[in-house]
């Protein structure tokens, strides 16, 4: 009976343990990729184009992003649209409208919210690592592209995090450059997905040059992104990051 405890407990303790070193590795490589597309700072000029079935537009945009938690993005072109911003710091958003000459904080409910009307959140264009404190990664499976590997990651949210996505998947190539994020409403269901293509050379090292979020159940919808330009590991103020910037750019 002892021996049988004691044979038990040893393969509870693998078991546990497998778990655990899954979780520790699966989290490693969500880290991997948003350290891959951020760095240390960046700077990238974007075309964002919001397609709808009877009309659609563009906007150019720049943004800058300095370690996980900061980011700083302004609308550069169609002249009408030409200095609304975004500023990112940790959980806290704050928007500029130069019409108005007001900066307004957004609410944590509001971060879902589509940003300037595209199928991008405010949280998606940020990047916010937010999703790292918020959701348990889980290794779920593998997959190839293009000759090499994907990891399928599983992120479930953790008890009472402040998110509205019950279940989400992101598929990182083992190069840690992300391939495809696909988001799961309370009920398990597919509500919309972010996928990117066309890597080339940008900012020193392979990249997505196309980004698409489309949302599942409505047709012919979608934004896109796609890089005319990106730098990385650039010098940035220390007040870059601030409101003040964010209202009358002036540092860089």
């Amino acid at each position: 009976m002892a021996w049988t405890a004691s044979v038990f407990l040893s393969i509870l303790v693998t078991v546990l343990s497998a778990a655990t070193c899954a979780a520790e590795d699966a989290r490693d490589i969500l880290e991997a990729a948003f350290d891959y597309y951020r760095g240390e700072t960046s700077y990238a000029e974007v075309d964002m184009t919001i397609h709808r079935p009877s009309w659609e537009r563009t906007m150019t945009l720049e943004g800058w992003s300095r370690g996980r938690r900061e980011g700083l993005f302004r609308v550069t072109a169609p002249p009408k649209d030409r200095g609304n911003g975004t500023l990112k710091k940790g959980r806290e958003m704050w928007t500029y409208n130069p019409k108005v000459n007001r900066v307004i904080k957004i609410p944590p409910s509001m971060m879902s919210q589509a940003w300037m009307g595209s199928d991008f959140s405010n949280n998606d264009l940020a990047k916010s690592d937010t999703i790292l404190e918020d959701y348990v990664a889980e290794l779920e499976g593998e997959e190839s592209h293009e000759g090499r590997k994907v990891h399928v990651l599983k992120l479930v949210p953790k008890p009472h995090a402040p998110v509205v996505w019950g279940l989400q998947r992101i598929r990182v190539r083992e190069d840690h450059i992300l391939l495809r994020q696909s988001f799961y409403d309370e009920d398990l269901e597919l509500v919309k997905e972010m996928t990117a293509s066309e890597i080339v050379l940008l900012g020193g090292k392979l990249f997505p040059r196309v980004w698409v979020m489309r949302q599942v159940e409505v047709a012919d919808e979608y934004t896109r992104l796609v890089y005319r330009d990106l730098e990385f590991d650039l010098e940035l103020s220390s007040r870059f990051f601030t409101l003040a910037n964010l209202k009358d750019p002036r540092e860089r």
